[in-house]
């Protein structure tokens, strides 16, 4: 008097979904706490007499530049 014990497909596609979103779930996390932190001591680095000159990502105050003809 056993009962049927075979199991529906969605029953088995649960059984199967399941560990894999969770060994996803796993690696992502993984990978996340992984990740270099990112850099923002740009702005920190810099005091307020001196600029960033755009797209170099330079914190050297500017200078003007020197006439060579002059001299």
């Amino acid at each position: 008097m056993n009962p049927n014990s075979a199991l529906s497909a969605w029953q088995l596609t649960i059984m199967a979904v399941v560990p894999v979103a969770l060994l996803f779930a796993w690696l992502i996390a993984i990978f996340i706490a992984a990740r270099e932190p990112v850099r923002r001591d740009l702005t920190v680095a810099v005091s307020p007499g001196e600029s960033v000159t755009a797209g170099t990502g330079s914190s050297l105050p500017e200078q003007p530049p020197t006439d060579r003809m002059a001299a």
